[in-house]
């Protein structure tokens, strides 16, 4: 794996732990009372997404078992068409496909 390619991922392993931190004992209620960690963990999003564009299409479709192109896309949907991204669908990445996501990329690296 070039430098590039792991500078990205460790970068996305950063923003997940960041999003985690974010949404560390916080149930959907609290989650979606509150504007400002919405809006937090959206940009964590969005990162990861952006992150994903920067890595070479050869190291991606060398790691094809990992959802580039769906992490992408909802990194799309929440820098685009905010008003149409449902917090629970939010919520439900970081809390059920984040962690995934970081096994994933940790395997990737090590």
């Amino acid at each position: 794996m070039n430098g590039k390619n792991e500078q990205v991922l460790q970068k996305m392993l950063s923003e997940i732990a960041i999003a985690s931190s974010l949404m560390d004992g916080i149930d959907l209620d609290s989650f979606l009372a509150d504007e400002m960690r919405k809006r937090a963990v959206c940009m964590t999003v969005i990162n990861i997404g952006e992150l994903v564009k920067n890595l070479d299409n050869d190291f991606r479709a060398k790691n094809a078992h990992v959802p580039w192109k769906a992490i992408a896309g909802f990194r799309d949907v929440a820098a685009h068409k905010y008003q149409t991204l449902r917090m629970e669908d939010v919520y439900a990445t970081v809390s059920d496909d984040f962690p995934a996501l970081k096994e994933m990329l940790e395997k990737i690296i090590t």
